[in-house]
């Protein structure tokens, strides 16, 4: 198809928007903005990064509101693309210590659609997860879009595993792996981990995802230290604790956070291999994640929002 021209991003994120009904144990069931790749443009261009999100959207009321909350956190929109299909809807299911078990409800639905596969713009990074890389023709653009990126733009990539919506995890598999083949940077969490590879120990699958071709693999468990390996280094960097009202939004406001830290440093002096760079990267995507878990849904924060800078982790 044609292509659309953007303004000069420093990110470009290419994946699912959607509406989660959130329902907790015990209180009335309340309809979220969300989306992996959706709340993580929010998070970066609240958090100051220009940022582009592609995907598709409904015309219906819920896909006016998720395009209002996009105008209004300064998300540009250029690459969305609009479906008189309903919005796709997620079952966020919260247990008593706010963690989420999701469900979803994708067939006719918007989500899945996506018609562009290549990107008039340069960004600095491209990121994309979540269902992107499950649902159809979604994940296949996804693929096709990465492909035809330029020679100077980065890849970020997070797994997000999402075993209700994934009927072949080998297929699935080799498409992060085909992905991790040309990023700069792979976050799985530790499920993650356990259902992209259920019959090894983590470290030999993350060890698989730089055999692909992955410079960095960042590795979060919750709230322990997050685990980030290259070809030559093992860093472990600590995440301290946070009152958490629910986990919605957590780990795609960290991806933000980590995304942010790079798009701020000078182009040619960007190195995701590099340990002080990975350092400050989860630094300051541990303390946006540390705001929005105190939240309901995914509500990322503004920079004035973070709190101050972690102490060096240790190594």
């Amino acid at each position: 198809m044609g292509v659309t021209r953007v303004r000069n991003s420093r990110v470009v994120v290419i994946g699912e928007a959607l509406v989660d009904l959130v329902m907790p144990e015990a209180a009335p069931i309340e309809a979220v903005l969300g989306g992996a790749p959706y709340n993580t443009a929010r998070a970066l261009a609240r958090l100051g990064i220009p940022v582009d999100f592609c995907g598709t959207v409904s015309v219906d009321r819920f896909g006016e509101r998720i395009m209002q909350q996009l105008t209004a956190d300064g998300v540009g929109t250029a690459l969305v693309e609009r479906c008189e299909q309903p919005t796709t809807l997620a079952a966020a299911e919260l247990s008593s210590k706010g963690s989420a078990d999701y469900r979803f409800y994708i067939g006719g639905t918007s989500a899945p659609r996506l018609e562009r596969d290549r990107l008039d713009a340069v960004p600095a990074w491209i990121f994309t997860g979540g269902l992107g890389l499950v649902l159809e023709p979604l994940a296949h653009r996804v693929d096709d879009i990465v492909s035809a990126r330029g020679p100077n733009t980065r890849v970020m990539v997070d797994a997000n595993v999402r075993p209700h919506v994934i009927s072949d995890m080998t297929g699935y598999r080799r498409r992060v792996e085909r992905l991790a083949s040309c990023c700069d940077v792979v976050k799985v969490s530790d499920e993650d981990l356990a259902h992209l590879y259920p019959d090894v120990e983590a470290e030999s699958g993350v060890q698989r995802l730089l055999e692909c071709g992955a410079s960095l693999v960042l590795v979060t468990a919750g709230g322990d230290a997050v685990v980030a390996r290259t070809a030559n280094e093992r860093i472990a960097v600590s995440i301290p604790p946070a009152v958490i009202v629910d986990t919605i939004g957590a780990g795609d406001t960290f991806d933000a956070g980590v995304l942010a830290y790079w798009c701020e440093v000078p182009t040619e002096m960007v190195d995701p291999t590099d340990a002080a760079q990975i350092a400050a990267a989860v630094d300051l995507g541990a303390r946006a994640a540390r705001v929005v878990v105190g939240r309901r849904g995914a509500d990322p924060p503004r920079r004035s929002e973070l709190p101050p800078s972690d102490p060096p982790s240790d190594r």
